[in-house]
């Protein structure tokens, strides 16, 4: 379990990490997913940009967050099949506008084809490529997940 942490990125950007439940299912908005395939980490590019990240999305109206992160998972990755697990949730203040989202980890155990998405590629590494779409969130999420591996 994680302890509330605050992380200052900078003067306009503060992530907070609270214990998995703390934030209200109704007030998440936001999952990332540090996904995990043969001792490896899965990043995406999106379509629009030539930046690397974790595969993320909004939560939708119907849908909890562990129903998101399966959704997003297979929409940004092709991932047909995982194991995953709810590292943390947290808080994120951009310029006082705040932002509640969940960190999960999955161990990737069959993935299929990319389906179309906003997705342009994926990268299967054992290092986080760059550069980073949101390189401040990027590198605690990160961080999280190697630690978590590390841990377990």
């Amino acid at each position: 379990m994680i302890p509330d942490v605050d992380i200052m990125m900078s003067d306009d950007i503060q992530i907070t990490l609270l214990k998995e439940g703390t934030i209200p299912p109704a007030d998440l908005t936001y999952v990332v997913i540090g996904a995990r395939e043969n001792d490896k980490w899965i990043f995406v590019r999106h379509r629009e940009r030539q930046s690397w990240e974790l595969p993320a999305g909004h939560i939708e109206k119907y849908e909890g967050a562990g129903e998101a992160a399966i959704r997003e998972l297979y929409e940004e990755t092709g991932t047909t099949e995982s194991e995953m697990f709810v590292l943390t949730d947290y808080r994120v203040s951009i310029q006082g506008k705040l932002l509640f989202g969940r960190l999960f980890f999955a161990q990737v155990k069959e993935r299929g084809p990319l389906p179309e998405s906003e997705i342009g590629e994926i990268m299967i590494t054992g290092d986080s490529p760059a550069p980073a779409t949101y390189p401040e969130a990027h590198k605690v999420f990160v961080g999280l997940l190697e630690t978590h591996i590390r841990q377990t």
